[in-house]
């Protein structure tokens, strides 16, 4: 049952009147069709999906120094914006990279991580002629974010130079794993 206020049964001073709205259950609306075109359908597609994103260059070659790290971060922000995320922080070192951004509703995870790597491995590439041999690996991580987690990641990516002045990619991406309950392979680490 849903309750509704109506404002034109009540005077001023005195406590409002509820009116009574009866919905049909799940199954009899199901079996009725009350769901479609009688004012229960979804009028649109709604979603807030929360991605923690790590991909590092090939091999772990450390492109990403001080000189270009930045712009290469507030790149890869335009480029998630642009494709509808809301972008939390990008962050990261000179080997690999972290954002984390929503899905776009219009996008899988592969689908968007290809629509972030290509053109911002392009754009790396056309920097600078020292860039020219600049690939990301092949792979990435992509782990799902709940709202109320969001601060500790934000902070944690921020705080990367600090991170791995004492562990390296390999060993942040194993602890990442399993803390999200996925056992460690080599294999994962990529080229």
């Amino acid at each position: 049952m849903l309750s509704a206020k109506s404002a034109n049964q009540n005077s001023l001073g005195q406590r409002p009147r509820e009116t009574v709205i009866n919905l049909p259950s799940a199954e009899s609306a199901i079996q009725s069709n009350a769901f479609l075109g009688h004012g229960y359908d979804m009028p649109q597609s709604l979603g807030k999906v929360i991605l923690h994103i790590i991909f590092s260059t090939k091999d772990r070659e450390p492109w990403l120094d001080s000189t270009v790290r930045s712009r290469v971060h507030a790149y890869l922000a335009t480029i998630c914006r642009n494709l509808g995320g809301e972008v939390s922080c990008v962050g990261g070192v000179a080997d690999h990279v972290h954002i984390v951004t929503t899905l776009p509703r219009a996008f899988s995870q592969s689908e968007l991580l290809e629509a972030i790597k290509k053109p911002s491995s392009k754009w790396i590439k056309a920097l600078e002629t020292r860039y020219r041999g600049f690939f990301w690996q092949r792979g990435y991580g992509a782990f799902s974010v709940s709202p109320s987690q969001l601060a500790a990641v934000r902070e944690y990516v921020e705080k990367q130079e600090e991170h791995h002045r004492t562990h390296t990619f390999q060993e942040e991406y194993c602890e990442l794993l399993c803390k999200h309950g996925i056992e460690f392979d080599e294999k994962y680490l990529g080229e």
